[in-house]
Formats: C-alpha cells, sequence, structure tokens
C-alpha cells in the first residue's frame, strides 16, 4: 500500500472514530449550548461568543489564522474568516458554515427536550443547530484535523466563512465578500448544509433555486364598517385579494406567470436529475403528484423547475372577527425559483400580470429581507467529478448529484461576488425537524459524512 494510500485509510477511520467515539458529541454539546437564535435582536452577544469560544480556538489548533469581520449591515450577525496557507502554487478550498439558528421552540419538543441542550436518544443527537448548521460545519473541520493528523499537511490551502446570520437571510454577507474579495478568493467552495436525497444515499448539489419573497396588500380604507349597513356596497379586499392571487397559479398550482419559470429544463439537468429519487419518510406530508407544473415528478418539480407560494394571508382580525367589513388584506407570498429566471423581472412580471387581470388596487411590497438569487454549477466541472470520485472511494456508492437544492442559500456570494464553482456536500436527512421542534442529527450519516469529508480533503491534497 502506498504512503498516501496508508494516510487516506488513516484520515477516514479517525473521521469515523471522531463519531462512534463520542468526540463529536462533545464537541457538538458545547456548540448547540450556545442560544445562537439570529432572528432573536439581542443575539449578538451569543453570536461572538459562537465565533470566539467555539470556532476560532478550534481552528487556531489546525494552524489557522483568524480574525472577525464586522458586519456592516447587522452588527449583531459578525463573520468569522480563517485561513491556513501551505503554498503559493497549491489549490485552495474554501470551505463555509453558519452558526446561528432558528428559534429555539423550547416547550414544542417531544420528551420535554431542551433545545439547547444535546440529547442522544435511538441513534439521533437531538438539539437546535444539530444538522442546521454546527453539527455539519463541525463534521468539517474535524475532516480536516483528521486529514492533518494523517498527513502532516493537507496539500492545499483552505479559507473558511462562519457567518451568523443565514437564518436572517444572510444580510451583510454580501457587502463583506465584495470587500474583501482578494482575501477569501479561492478556486471552489465545498461546503455542507441541507438534506441528502435519502439517507443512504450521499448527496451533493451543485447552487440552490433562488428565494422571492414579497408582500400583496389589498388596502381599501382605513377601518371596517359594519357588514349589516355596508355589505354589498363596499369592497371587500380580502375576496379582492383573493382572487388576485387565483390569478397567479391554476387551481392546481400550475404558474401564470411564464416569465417566472425557465421555459424549459436544460438537458443535462434532466439527465441529472432522471436517478434521482426522494425517500420517503413516515412523518412527511402526502404529497400530490398533480400538483404544480403538469408533467413534472418529484425531483424534477422541486429542483428543476419554480414554485409560488402563499406563506400567510390575514383579513380582519382572525383571532376575533367582527360582523364588520374589513379594510384591508395582506399575503405574504415568496416565490422559489431556479436558474433561467431573470431575477430583475419577478416583481415587474407581477405588476403587469396583475394589471392585465384588472388587479391595479393590489400592491406589491417587497420584503426587507430574505433574497437569495438561483445558482448552479455544470454537473460536468472537475471539482464536481473529483468530490464525487472520492465520496464512491469512501463508501462504494455513487452519490446523487443535484444541480441545485430545492431550498435557498447565500450561494450566490460564491457563485457570483467571490467567482468560484460550488460543490455541497450535506449532512443531513429529509426528516431532520430543522426549523422545528425536534431537530436531530443521525450518528450513523455523522459518522459516514465525516469519513466522506476526511476522504474529499485527501483527495484533493492528492490532486495532481
Amino acid at each position: 500500500m502506498s504512503d498516501a494510500n496508508a494516510a487516506r485509510e488513516t484520515a477516514v477511520a479517525a473521521a469515523r472514530d471522531y463519531v462512534t467515539g463520542g468526540a463529536f458529541k462533545a464537541e457538538l454539546a458545547k456548540r448547540v449550548a450556545v442560544p445562537s437564535e439570529s432572528p432573536r435582536e439581542d443575539s449578538g452577544p451569543d453570536h461572538r461568543r459562537y465565533l470566539l469560544e467555539e470556532i476560532a480556538p478550534a481552528l487556531q489548533a489546525l494552524g489557522f489564522k483568524t480574525q472577525i469581520i464586522e458586519n456592516p449591515v447587522a452588527e449583531r450577525l459578525p463573520v468569522l474568516f480563517g485561513e491556513r496557507t501551505e503554498g503559493d502554487g497549491l489549490p485552495t478550498i474554501l470551505t463555509y458554515g453558519h452558526g446561528d439558528v432558528l428559534w429555539g421552540m423550547g416547550g414544542d419538543w417531544a420528551e420535554g427536550r431542551d433545545p439547547f441542550k444535546l440529547e442522544e436518544a435511538d441513534g439521533k443527537l437531538y438539539g437546535r443547530g444539530t444538522v442546521d448548521n454546527k453539527g455539519q460545519h463541525t463534521i468539517n473541520i474535524a475532516a480536516l484535523r483528521c486529514v492533518i493528523d494523517a498527513k502532516g499537511k493537507l496539500g492545499f490551502n483552505v479559507k473558511i466563512i462562519i457567518e451568523m446570520g443565514e437564518e436572517s437571510g444572510s444580510p451583510g454577507l454580501a457587502q463583506i465578500a465584495e470587500a474583501h474579495k482578494e482575501l477569501m478568493k479561492a478556486d471552489v467552495l465545498i461546503a455542507s448544509d441541507g438534506p441528502r436525497t435519502a439517507v443512504e444515499t450521499p448527496t451533493m448539489f451543485l447552487g440552490a433555486r433562488g428565494g422571492y419573497g414579497f408582500h400583496l396588500i389589498a388596502d381599501e380604507r382605513p377601518g371596517a364598517y359594519h357588514s349589516g349597513n355596508w355589505g354589498g356596497l363596499l369592497v371587500n379586499p380580502g375576496i379582492r385579494l383573493a382572487h388576485a392571487l387565483a390569478t397567479i397559479t391554476d387551481a392546481k398550482g400550475k404558474l401564470a406567470i411564464r416569465e417566472w419559470t425557465p421555459g424549459e429544463i436544460p438537458a443535462n439537468v434532466r439527465d441529472a436529475l432522471a436517478d434521482i429519487s426522494l425517500e420517503p419518510d413516515p412523518s412527511d406530508p402526502k404529497s400530490d403528484p398533480e400538483w404544480g407544473e403538469p408533467g413534472l415528478e418529484g425531483p424534477m418539480q422541486v429542483f428543476g423547475w419554480c414554485n409560488f407560494e402563499v406563506l400567510a394571508f390575514t383579513c380582519g382580525r382572525p383571532e376575533a372577527p367582527v360582523n364588520a367589513v374589513p379594510g384591508n388584506a395582506r399575503a405574504t407570498c415568496q416565490l422559489r425559483y431556479v436558474v433561467g429566471v431573470d431575477t430583475d423581472r419577478i416583481l415587474p412580471a407581477l405588476r403587469e400580470h396583475l394589471d392585465a387581470h384588472g388587479f391595479q388596487d393590489i400592491a406589491i411590497e417587497p420584503m426587507k429581507r430574505g433574497f437569495f438569487h438561483a445558482t448552479r454549477t455544470d454537473p460536468d466541472n472537475e471539482w464536481v467529478r473529483l468530490v464525487a470520485g472520492s465520496i464512491s472511494q469512501t463508501t462504494g456508492k455513487k452519490p446523487a448529484i443535484l444541480p441545485n437544492l430545492g431550498g435557498s442559500l447565500p450561494n450566490e456570494v460564491f457563485v457570483e461576488t467571490l467567482g468560484m464553482p460550488t460543490v455541497w456536500v450535506p449532512h443531513s436527512h429529509r426528516a431532520c425537524g430543522q426549523h422545528a421542534p425536534d431537530e436531530h442529527m443521525l450518528v450513523a450519516l455523522a459518522e459516514e459524512a465525516a469519513a466522506m469529508m476526511a476522504g474529499i480533503f485527501h483527495d484533493i491534497g492528492e490532486r495532481r
């Protein structure tokens, strides 16, 4: 056996032991214990504690130089940047994670669990952030350590960004990347977030669908008026808004605004999605095969096409309805879209559509945050082939390769601002409970993920 192969086996075995021997659980427990909820306005001290007490020391022990970059948009959401340099002629990898989480939702977890106290049960590690995203970047940092211990080096340069605002739409991240382009420059982003297509199927995704949020508002008058006296004389804003919404899709969710679609799914994207299957979980809601774009099933619908969602609808006072014609109604909406949709035309196309259908009175108000662009790396990219080959060597499985994630990430920061291909290797699963009570990481999946990442980082160092 060659020295390189022996080092690879050593690194992969050490990564597995990191999870099965309890070190991963111990490290993750300390990180879950930091209640770094980015939507919470007073969360700044928790974010800095996570970066300065948990992440920076772990990176410095691996020879990284670290610094805190202040957020020009939201001071309470700083970014940690780290860099380990081994040589000017070596490739440079950028990796990423986010240490912020959504609300803990304490009191809603099964068995009385505390969202900020890691608990193991039935092969699952429960806690807020276990998969989104503390557990995932914890695994990747540990995999780097396993390779360094096995080889005495990585064989490449590595940079890392840990932000604290992803769950709030990554405010300021694009501005930070723009201001520090040279510092953050790399050949490729290799990072982890999101779920696999199936628990037993190693997965890669090469970008993300975009997310565009906005409000539709029917504002007819300042107040409400008794429905017995005014019903039939006053325009009901709830009815107006409901009919306006009904023009955006048909009764089965097919988009009526064709500028909100890519027109067609590219052949290489269709080919990549053809072999993908989404693993159902007993807790999953039952999907409707007739919902959405006709002729598209499962993965094609989620990863290859666009969908419009009404996230909330209010009219009058739902918590205390009265016999009155309301003065206004409001719907919070979202378009999930793929590469091929012109972002700058999303709202203008909507305005034109509503006007053409006689709804000039319906106002459109963009959301203040939560916008992500659609991005996608070419499935034939050399970095995609390297990572896929490495995963197959480590696991003996062919990875599922998604052209893009169904959800949204700040991937445009890496693709558009920093100008690099992106390869994501998720360590979660579809029924993980992220953004909900009972979020959990599967221990067996974490073991395989750590082994895979150690193999990937080893193989990048051997790339010639």
